[in-house]
Formats: structure tokens, sequence, C-alpha cells
């Protein structure tokens, strides 16, 4: 604007007017002449031109008034003059001219129209001055202010409502309301905000922040009361107020610690209310204790108790941990499904954040919590010694421990490393004391047992007895279906899905314990007034008889039957001379075997509660087997003119067996050796004494059969007892550990199979004594078997011999009416006296001096009325050792070169027998020379016996 002044001034024209009075001046404005307008027309018109032309003018044109332009431009001029470049620079300075008088004159007009639109304005003022009045403009300025005090006033009550706030919130506090106390206080604080600028709003603003730290305070214990009494109800409004303060991981983490403490607490205040209990005073000094020390003071009477209350409150948080992961689960895949419905993804992701982190607390929880409650249950278990407790208490203890390992399994996949080896050292010690104090029972009831039978009901079973009740609750749906709810054979049902709506799995130890009745015996060896009437008529029913009964006679070398042997039917029909029938065809077994099968079943409650020691238990459980065999044998099988007679009655394995359980079980020894070693002494500490027959078992009268019922009652109970560890045998094998399982398949193989091995050389003692041999021997030599002529009357050792079978058949009969004589038992017998007969009748032959052919023919006809009439006594075929007596009278006819074979050939005779068959038989009509060849043959064949 200056220069356009200083240029207009040079050009004599005066400055843009100023106001009204100034118009008149633009008139006086001087006009170009006409050559300088056709100068000025000829000059460029394009703008962009003009302008450089204008730029083009020097910064000393528009100084100031006093600038001398014509001496400047004079000064300028070069010393010589050149004319053509003088007019070519003048004109230029006109077409510099001529553009800025362009630009004024532009200027002019504008400032012309500006001139007349001020005038107008100010017109128009002039006229609304005088058309309004004062009053006009006061109402709109009231308005203004009505709506500006309108604005205030809802201000003031929103204000107002604020205020109240306070009462509201305490009530939905009260209400355990926490999001809608949340939602109402965070609300709040956004509207303070909005009013911020009232100074009592920064107040209330503080008193919310206030509050909100409140809320928060209580929805932490509201939290904590999760962990002992989950409610589904009240986590959700919680969870729920922790999201709205975006603060849910948070509250996770919160959650675990909350949770570690309710462990801590609920344990300490439970075996501290057992304590101050015990202790009988108020005294606050317990309550100082660490967990650790307050242990130690539980008495053992209050220790059971106070472990299964502890367990309880364990599980009780357990079970709300267990269902808070439920309601997560629950709520996460509900969240996952409104999330795909959604658009929102930069929410999803950061819900999908707090998703994940919340799932891998809760996972990793698991095993913390855990592990917590195996360290307070083990530092219980270890501050009370716990070998003094009775054998049913500690079964109690191992039993709710078991439950508790299975919780642990359940709860987190777990093997419970921490509490299994908390309780393993102190079950092996004490099961260790227990098993020998067991074993001295034992041996004191086996000296004291009378052998006499134990009635018992027909259809005994041991799962009857309640120390093996436990394993009834095991039993698979197919063996037992009416034990076993429906739902279980479709799906297992775990503990925390049982008892999520109710109970405690630790409830049932208190009642199990009283649930110990059993009906197992008879009454006077009848189970009712009508079974006795009917005892004899209801005898073809065998459906209480077991397998191993109905079966007939096994051999027991080559575990086959017999080719003729007594059948069920031939059995059957023979009513009352029958020593197999007995009132009650019920189990035989004594007061001392049903002693030793409670053992077991007790060895096994806590084999099954704690399978680490699985192995020591069925060791154990062995022993008890092996004493009772390895006495059986000692009270009635012992003999060892048994060995002598080469039958084989005791096999090579029953030999080793009972060797082997004099060397490891058997303490031989009468008196400690005090020059012994300490090695010595602990290993004799593992040996039970070898037990003694009570005073009160004969077993030397004729009368009794020399004992045959005490006999037949102690090897039957031995061989039923068999029968029950063959029936425990896969409940053993599904607990033995598998690097030990060898030692059970050989208990099994070596000892178990062995039991009714004992029939034999047991019964064999009474066979041979029931027969008066001796006697038939000294009959036999007085017989002359060189007789001239065929004879056709038998001798009359035969008919005596044939009344020693029927008087042992009667005393049979009498001894069946006392002891029920199974099949099996009184085939042995028969066996055994007719097998010995037999080689009475051969070693009576072998004495005879003198012989004949008519003799020879007399021998076969007393043996075959021997046979005869035996065969009307007894069903046993074929009938046993017939052969041995046939082949040998046979041998009377050889000659000289069957004779040496047949020597080679037959060594299961005496060298005597053979002798006999050389001299009597062949001594006539050999020489001597041959002679001694056969006398050389018998003797090389006796040289290895020797």
């Amino acid at each position: 604007m200056q220069k356009i002044k200083s240029l207009m001034t040079r050009q004599g024209l005066k400055s843009p007017p100023e106001s009204l009075s100034d118009l008149g001046a633009i008139e006086s404005l001087r006009v170009p002449g006409k050559e300088e307008f056709r100068e000025l027309r000829e000059q460029p018109t394009d703008p962009q031109a003009e302008q450089e032309l204008i730029n083009s003018i020097e910064q000393v044109y528009f100084s100031t008034d006093s600038f001398d332009i014509v001496k400047y431009e004079l000064e300028k001029l070069p010393p010589v003059l050149n004319l053509q470049e003088l007019e070519e620079y003048r004109d230029k300075l006109k077409q510099q001219q001529a553009a800025e008088l362009e630009r004024v004159t532009s200027l002019q007009t504008g400032l012309q129209l500006a001139a007349v639109i001020c005038t107008n304005g100010r017109r128009h003022l002039n006229i609304a001055k005088e058309g309004f009045t004062q009053a006009s403009l006061g109402l709109l300025a009231n308005q203004r202010k009505r709506q500006l005090l309108i604005g205030l006033l809802k201000s003031l009550r929103t204000i107002k409502t604020l205020q109240r706030t306070d009462v509201r919130l305490s009530e939905m506090l009260e209400e355990e309301d926490y999001p809608g106390a949340i939602q109402l206080c965070l609300e709040c604080q956004k509207a303070a905000s909005t009013f911020k600028h009232y100074s009592c709003i920064s107040e209330l603003n503080s008193k919310l922040q206030d509050t909100l730290e409140q809320i928060e305070e209580q929805l932490d214990v509201a939290l904590s009361k999760i962990c002992k009494n989950f409610d589904i109800n009240h986590y959700t409004k919680v969870q729920q107020a922790y999201r709205l303060l975006g603060k849910t991981q948070t509250a996770m983490d919160q959650l675990h610690m909350h949770f570690t403490q309710a462990i801590h607490n609920t344990v300490f205040q439970v075996v501290l209310g057992y304590v101050e209990l015990c202790a009988g005073n108020t005294d606050t000094k317990f309550q100082k204790l660490q967990y650790k020390d307050l242990c130690t003071h539980v008495t053992p009477d209050s220790y059971i108790p106070c472990l299964a209350d502890l367990c309880k409150a364990l599980w009780e948080v357990m079970l709300s941990y267990y269902r808070t992961m439920e309601w997560h689960e629950k709520h996460d895949s509900e969240d996952t499904i409104s999330a795909s419905e959604g658009s929102n993804m930069m929410g999803t992701e950061e819900t999908n954040f707090d998703r994940g982190y919340i799932k891998k607390k809760l996972e990793h929880g698991l095993t913390r919590i855990w592990q917590d409650v195996q360290l307070k249950v083990k530092t219980y278990l270890l501050g009370t010694d716990l070998s003094i407790f009775k054998y049913d208490d500690f079964i109690f203890v191992l039993d709710i421990i078991s439950r508790l390992m299975q919780v642990g399994e359940e709860f987190c996949g777990s093997k419970s490393e921490v509490l299994q080896e908390s309780i393993r050292k102190q079950s092996v010690n004490y099961f260790k004391n227990y098993h020998r104090t067991r074993l001295d029972e034992l041996r004191m009831f086996l000296e004291n047992e009378t052998w006499e039978l134990c009635p018992v009901k027909s259809n005994f079973s041991i799962l009857q007895l309640h120390e093996f009740k436990f394993m009834e609750q095991s039993r698979s749906p197919s063996v037992s279906p009416s034990k076993q709810p429906a739902s279980t054979s479709s799906k297992t049902v775990t503990l925390f899905e049982q008892y999520c709506s109710g109970g405690n799995p630790f409830e049932i130890q208190a009642n199990h314990k009283d649930e110990e009745t059993e009906d197992v015996l008879a009454s006077n060896g009848y189970e009712s007034d009508e079974q006795e009437k009917s005892a004899y008529q209801e005898y073809d029913s065998d459906s209480d008889v077991p397998e191993e009964l109905k079966r007939d006679y096994v051999d027991e070398q080559t575990g086959d039957a017999p080719v003729k042997s007594v059948s069920r039917e031939t059995l059957k029909s023979r009513k009352k001379s029958d020593y197999s029938l007995n009132k009650v065809n019920a189990p035989i077994l004594t007061n001392t075997t049903l002693n030793v099968i409670r053992l077991v079943g007790k060895y096994m409650q806590m084999m099954n509660i704690l399978k680490p020691i699985a192995f020591d238990v069925i060791h154990f459980m062995s022993q008890l087997f092996d004493y009772y065999l390895y006495a059986i044998y000692t009270f009635f099988g012992r003999n060892d003119s048994l060995e002598s007679t080469g039958l084989g009655l005791s096999s090579s394995r029953l030999r080793t067996t009972l060797n082997r359980i004099q060397e490891s079980l058997i303490d031989l020894e009468v008196s400690a050796d005090p020059t012994s070693t300490l090695a010595a002494a602990e290993e004799r500490k593992e040996k039970v004494p070898s037990p003694h027959l009570s005073h009160l078992v004969v077993l030397t009268s004729g009368d009794t059969l020399y004992g045959l019922a005490e006999r037949v009652v102690a090897t039957e109970s031995l061989v039923f007892l068999a029968e029950q560890f063959e029936f425990l045998q896969p409940h053993l094998d599904a607990v033995m550990p598998a690097v030990k399982k060898p030692f059970l398949q050989q208990f099994y193989s070596q000892t178990v199979s062995t039991a009714s091995e004992l029939r034999k050389p047991i019964y064999w003692i009474v066979a041979g004594k029931a027969i008066d041999y001796e006697q038939m021997l000294l009959l036999m030599a007085n017989v002359k078997w060189d007789v001239k002529e065929i004879m056709s009357q038998h001798n009359i050792y035969v008919d005596a011999l044939l009344k020693e079978f029927e008087q042992f058949n009667r005393r049979l009969n009498e001894v069946s009416k006392r002891v029920w004589i199974p099949l099996p038992v009184s085939n042995i017998l028969w066996e055994h006296c007719i097998r010995l007969a037999n080689r009475t009748i051969v070693e009576g032959y072998a004495n005879v001096k003198k012989c004949s052919n008519e003799g020879r023919a007399l021998m076969q006809l007393d043996f075959q009325q021997f046979l005869m009439k035996l065969e009307k006594l007894t069903d046993i075929r074929p009938i046993p050792d017939k052969e041995f007596v046939e082949t040998y009278i046979k041998a009377y006819y050889l000659t000289e070169n069957d004779m040496e074979r047949w020597i080679k050939e037959h060594r299961e005779y005496s060298t005597k027998q053979l002798t006999n068959l050389v001299n009597v038989c062949l001594g006539s009509h050999i020489n001597k020379k041959a002679r001694q060849k056969l006398l050389a043959a018998i003797d090389d064949i006796d040289r290895p016996k020797r």
C-alpha cells in the first residue's frame, strides 16, 4: 500500500479517500493524453507479463518523496552515450510506467466502489436505529438468560443426583450387586467429568474414586468366598464386576492367591479345633504354633476324625476350584459364539487374550493347589506315629488317603508321589510288625487247633466276610450287575461328577466302619431246621458244591482223570453207605482256616489301598499260606518211611516247596545262640518256630482210622484255602508290580498248586495202618505152595484180607458221619489201601521158599478171588497195582533168557522179590553159573539205589 501511495504521489495522484468528504478529490485525478493512452494500449495485457514488468521496477523508485528520479537516471548514464541503447532503455521505462499506471487505475476503481458500499451501510444503520426500541433488545437478552438458567438447572439436578448415589451404592453392595454398583459408579464418574468446571464436583470426584476402591475391596472379599463354597450366581456377579473394571486377569491372580490361603487357613482351623478340644482348655498357645508343630499335638483318639474332617474341608476347596473351571469353560464357549457374531475385531482380540490367560492360569493352578493339599496332609500324617494304631484304624487311615489320592488323580492327573512316599515307609514298617504278630498268633492257633469242622453255610463265600467287602465295591458289572449302578455300565463317573451337586466322598468312610456285619456260620451244621430234615432228600442237588469237588478224582501227577474212576451217578446211588454224604456239603474248613482267610482279606485291604507296597503285602500273604501248608504237613504227613516205599507219594515239586518253606520261614533252633552274628539274629526275627500238634488230637486210634476225621478236616481245609488263593489270583496280579510278577507266578505254580498233593502222603499213613498187612504176611507164610495138584479153593489169607477191607469200609462210613469225605479223598484212601494190599501180596509171594506150577496156579486163584470180592466193595477202576501182582506171578513161567530181559525191564520190584524169582522159579532147572549171572544182573540194578 505504501508503494502505491508513493507511486500515486509521483504521478500527481492523491491517496485514496478516507471519508465521504474526500470523494471529490477523485474527480481531480489527471487523465492521460491521447498519445499516452496509445502507448499504454500498446503495452502487453498478459497479467503474468504485466506482473513481471512491475517486479522489474527498481525499489529505489518507491522510496521517499525527496527522491530525484531525473538525477538518478542521469547519473546512471554511461560516459559515452549510445542513442539506440538510450531509446531502448527509455522504452523500457515507459513500459514499466504504463504497467504501473494500469494497476493504479484498477485500484482507483476499487476504492470508488468501496466508498459507495460504506455510504449504503451507514444509511441502513441509521434506518435500523430508528426502527427498533430498547425494550426489544432487552427481551432478547432475557430469553438468552432464560436458556442459560434452564441449562444451569439441569446441571444442578444432575449434580444433586450424583450427590445422592452413596445410598444407592450402599444398597447395591448389601445386595451383592457388584456389577450394578460398579456400572453406577463408572457412570457417575463420567457424568462428573462433564461438570468438572463446578467447584463442588472436584470433591464428588474424589468421593466416587474412594467408593470405587471400596467396591474393589469388597469384590476381593466376595471372590475369596468362592474358595470354600462355590455359588454360580455369586461368581457370575463377581466376574461381571471385574470385567466392567477391566481387571479379569487381576481377578484370576487374586483368586489363586485366595485358594492358597484358603487351604492353609482351612487345615489350620480344623487341626486347631481338635487340638483345643482334646486339650480341654481355652489356652491360646496353640493358635501361635506353626501348622507342623500343631499336628504333633493331635491325640491318637482324635487322629482319624481329624483326618476325615481335614479331607472333607480340602475336598470342598478342590470342588470349588473344579466348579470354577467348569464355569469358565462354559462361559468361554458362550463368549466365543458371541464374538463370532460380532464385528469388533479389536475387542475380540483383547477378549481372546484374557480368555487364554485365564485358561492357562487355571490349568497351572490345578497342580499347584493339589501340591499344597498334598504337603498339608503329608505334614499331618508325619505328625503322629502310626505304628501304635490298631489294624482297622490303620486301614481306615490308608483308605482315607487312598480316596484322597483318587481325588488328586481326577483333579489334575497326579500320581500323588508326595502322599505315597509319606505313607509307604510307615506302612511297610507297620505291616512288618503286624505280620510278625499275626504269624505268632497263627502258630498259637495251629497248636491249639483240634481240627474240628467249622460249620459254615453251604453257599459260603469269602466275599461274605467283611474283610472282603472292598472287593464287591470294585467288581465289574459283569461279575455283579445287581451291585452296580446302571450308569456305570456305560460311563465311569468321577468323584467330582458324583459329588458336584452335594455330599462328600469322605463322609462314606465314617459310616463304612460300622458296616462289618456278616452271617456265614450255620447253626449246628445246618442252615435251618428244614434243611436238617431234607438234608438226605436233597443230596442230589450239588449247586453249592465247589467245581473242584464236582469233578471225579484227578491224578495228582498227570492232572488227568483215571479211565475208570467213581462216577457221580454211582456215588449218588450209594445212599446210606456213601462216605461223601454229610448233613450239608459245605466247605471243609476250621476256625484257623477262617482266621487265615480273614487275615488275607485284611492284607488285601492294605494292598488295595496302598499299591506301592503290594509286593511286600503279597509276600507276607504267601508266608501265611506257606506256614499253614507246612503245619499240615508236619502234623499229619511227615513220615520218613514214606519215601522208602519208592512210590513217589511226595512229588519233587512238593518236596522242593517244603524245603524252601523250612529254610526261609521256619526257625528250627530251640534257643538263640549268644555267639551268633547280628545278621543271623535279624534273620531269625523273620522266622517262626515250627508248630506242634495239640495233645488233644489223637492220631493213634484204629477205631477212628487214626484220626482220619482230623486229617480230612486239616488237609481239605488247606485245599479250600488254596482254592481261595486261586480265586484271588487275578486281583493280586492286577496290583503286583510288573517286575515282581514272576514271584507271584512261582508262588502259585510251586506252592498253591501243591496243596492237593499233600493228600497222598497224609492219607497214605492212614492206609498203612487201617489194614493189618503184617498179619496177612504171616498167614501167607503158612501156606504151602509146592502142592502137586491144582486147588479149587482159595487160601484163608484172602478172606482175612477182605475182612480187613470190610472193616475199613465200615470205619470209613463212621468217620463220614462226623466229617464229609470228598470223593477225591475216598478214592485216594481206597487206592492207597489196595495198592498196599497188592504190594503185600507180592511181598508174601516173594517169601515163598518152594513153589510148584500148581502153587503158581493157586496164587492166581487167590488173587482173582481177592479182586472179585474187592470190586464189590469199591468202584475204583482199574484196581491199582493189579498188573504189579499179575506180572510177578506170570514171571514164574519165564525161561532163563526171558528172565534176564524181564529183570532189566521191571525195576519196580525190590531186590528181594527179584532174587526170589531166580532162586525159586528157575533154581530147579538152571545151573549155578546161569543163576549167578541173573543174580549179578539184579545186583547191577540195585547198586544205583544204594
